[in-house]
Formats: structure tokens, sequence, C-alpha cells
């Protein structure tokens, strides 16, 4: 079971959970990139990058038995805040088009650079399957 946790008193967030409460079975999704499953990139663009980190996700938790509602927890890697930011719209669309309007507690951190050279964005998950 997972629970948002929002003190009352503070602006609501968007996009995202300040706090979520979980009991379950953790099932944990290694960082993913804007790669499909042949380890081939088809785009250089962000957005583009990000549904398909997106997509892998998602199909790493199904293979766990879960979906996007199990979500508790995101770290997103950025290499470019400016345009993560200027294309937040865009990649909230995208987004909602893979994971729904499931938004467990997130963490953006820009780094300098990725493992894989082409990648702009690496996404890790934590995910809780109720008891």
């Amino acid at each position: 079971m997972i629970t948002r946790l929002q003190p009352p008193d503070w602006a609501e967030p968007k996009g995202y959970a300040n706090g979520i409460l979980a009991r379950g079975a953790l099932l944990f999704v290694g960082g993913q990139i804007g790669w499909n499953a042949s380890q081939q990139f088809e785009s250089d663009d962000f957005v583009a990058q990000t549904r398909q980190a997106l997509r892998n996700i998602a199909a790493v938790l199904r293979a766990g038995g879960a979906g996007p509602e199990h979500m508790a927890r995101m770290t997103w890697y950025i290499v470019d805040r400016v345009e993560y930011n200027a294309r937040l719209k865009e990649i909230g669309v995208v987004y909602r088009e893979v994971m729904g309007r499931n938004f467990p507690a997130m963490t953006c951190v820009q780094v300098a650079a990725l493992v894989e050279e082409r990648a702009k964005i690496e996404i890790e998950v934590t995910a809780v399957l109720p008891d």
C-alpha cells in the first residue's frame, strides 16, 4: 500500500510527491536511459529519450509484477537542467502517457555526464508491491 504524504501547510507539488509511506515487497529498477531493448538509441532528442527511459522503467516494473502505481521513489539524472526546465510541459505529457497520474517522491539532479555518451537522462525507481 502506498500513501502520499503532504504536510497540511505546504503548497501542493506539481508532478511529484513530497513523501510516500509504503508497505510491501521492494522492487528496485536500476537506472534506465533512453535506448531501446536492443540498447540502441533511436533519438538524441531529450524528450524522446525521456519517453524511452520511462517505457524501459515500465517494462522492468511489469517484469516484477508491478506497475507505475507501485512507484514510491524516482531519481532523475539529467545532463542539461536548462533543457529540462525549458521542456517541462513536453516531459509532463510523455510522463503521463507512460506512467499515468502516478507521482512518487522524486529527485532530479544535473550531472556532468552519464556513462553512455549519447544518454541525456537516466532514471531509477523504487517501487513497493503491497503484501
